[in-house]
């Protein structure tokens, strides 16, 4: 039996073990189980490996999209370019354990954009290893990015985003965890008058499915789009790589 699985700090509002549930169920896969994880600290991930011998790929989430790289002993072109992994193929050779870190998550942003047509300017709020993936997908396109954080050294300061710039930036997505699960009332601190009906907001997060930052894209009259259809693509992606 293939072991896969999500690792991450915590992983309550994941639908990642049911998405790949079904999938086994659907396509008739009985070889494969998919866990969640829970690592307190990514410093377990090697006695992790150790503990678990039949584990052919896991997928990576916050905060270890980028703490996971000094662990890994490769990394796909794609991922050494973004600097963030999502997905790992596990092999065991020799007796000895290797692990490639690929990104899979600029497939799902990329594919999942194609609907909005081409964006000239977008806020990317957030400065981990999933706002780099959307960074590396929309400069790509040929698209302005201003970075938000609340790191001033990484980014424009939340407190300095003004709601002029938020009227000229079209494409605002979200890339940090506000208002997951169970935490549904927070939102990222923008000045979300500067929103209007021309707007797209993009929310990483899916759970829920309407977060309080694309509730108040849509009572301006934006549209709004939720990660769910991203975890998707990124999902089957990573199940390729899996069984390449």
């Amino acid at each position: 039996m293939r072991e896969f699985g999500l690792i991450g700090k915590s992983l309550s509002h994941s639908f990642s073990k049911s998405y790949f549930e079904e999938k086994f169920l659907r396509e008739g896969i009985s070889d494969a189980t998919y866990s969640l994880f829970e690592m307190t600290d990514i410093g377990q991930f090697p006695s992790f490996l150790q503990s678990h011998p039949d584990l052919s790929g896991l997928n990576v989430t916050i905060p270890y999209k980028q703490a996971i790289i000094p662990f890994l002993n490769d990394l796909s072109e794609e991922a050494a370019s973004v600097g963030a992994v999502n997905t790992i193929c596990v092999r065991r050779v020799g007796g000895l354990i290797k692990t490639t870190g690929h990104n899979t998550d600029v497939i799902g942003f990329r594919q999942s954009l194609r609907a909005l047509g081409q964006p000239t300017q977008a806020l990317v709020l957030g400065t981990g290893g999933a706002a780099a993936s959307v960074v590396h997908v929309l400069q790509g396109l040929g698209c302005r990015c201003t970075v938000v954080s609340r790191n001033p050294q990484r980014g424009l300061p939340y407190q300095a985003l003004t709601p002029e710039e938020v009227s000229v930036n079209l494409l605002i997505v979200n890339c940090t965890p506000v208002g997951t699960y169970p935490n549904i009332c927070e939102k990222p601190d923008i000045p979300y008058e500067g929103i209007t009906a021309r707007h797209c907001l993009y929310d990483l997060v899916y759970n829920p499915a309407v977060t309080a930052f694309l509730q108040e894209g849509l009572s301006r009259g934006a549209q709004a789009i939720n990660g769910l259809n991203m975890l998707h693509i990124q999902a089957d992606a990573a199940w390729q790589l899996w069984n390449s």
